[in-house]
């Protein structure tokens, strides 16, 4: 009920203002709503702020521009976007806030499954031996569940209905990629050492 209230005061055509000013305002409504959200935020929940068929992808590339040589940055990751920190800034966040353990800080071995539930799911731990030639620890598959990288995907039509993986969107934030589409290809990996076949 609140979010309506808040649709009925936003002015999001901005009539009264000359075009330039209009399109610096939506620019910086985009940039408050994405600094005030603790999440990624969508093209739709973007589109509420600005005027009706307004390019909200225009917009947040010249907002992009705008913020050109700060220290934080517009990133597209996971399907929405987010106001986060450039990378070259993170020694200094560390070394003035402790900030707990936030990396992935996964083992080589981990990542190669996690590579190959990413490329196979929905995938079972079955499926995962198969590639692997060994069986897969219900440790490392609760330990890759318990950081938010993998979730439970559907029940595998096979004997048993054995549960099924797949990556999570916070899979896609936390290797920066925008969709699964964006995994580098499968012999990149496997030249570099990880087996995903």
């Amino acid at each position: 009920m609140a979010k309506d209230h808040a649709d009925q005061v936003l002015d999001r055509e901005l009539k009264e203002l000359p075009a330039d000013l209009r399109w610096r305002e939506w620019m910086r409504r985009i940039e408050a709503v994405l600094f005030a959200s603790a999440s990624l935020v969508s093209r739709e929940d973007l589109a509420r702020v600005v005027g009706q068929g307004v390019s909200v992808d225009l917009l947040v590339d010249d907002l992009m521009a705008d913020l050109e040589g700060r220290s934080f940055e517009v990133a597209r990751v996971a399907g929405g976007w987010t106001l986060r920190t450039r990378p070259a800034y993170a020694a200094a966040i560390r070394t003035a806030a402790d900030l707990g353990d936030q990396d992935v800080d996964l083992r080589e071995y981990d990542v190669a499954v996690l590579a190959a539930i990413a490329y196979h799911q929905p995938i079972t731990r079955d499926g995962l031996k198969d590639i692997f030639g060994k069986e897969i620890s219900r440790d490392l598959i609760g330990r890759l569940h318990a950081r938010g990288l993998i979730g439970t995907g559907p029940r595998s039509p096979q004997r048993g209905a054995p549960y099924t993986y797949v990556t999570t969107q916070q899979f896609l934030v936390s290797f920066d990629l925008e969709s699964l589409q964006d995994l580098p290809d499968r012999e990149q990996l496997e030249d570099a050492g990880f087996g995903v076949t």
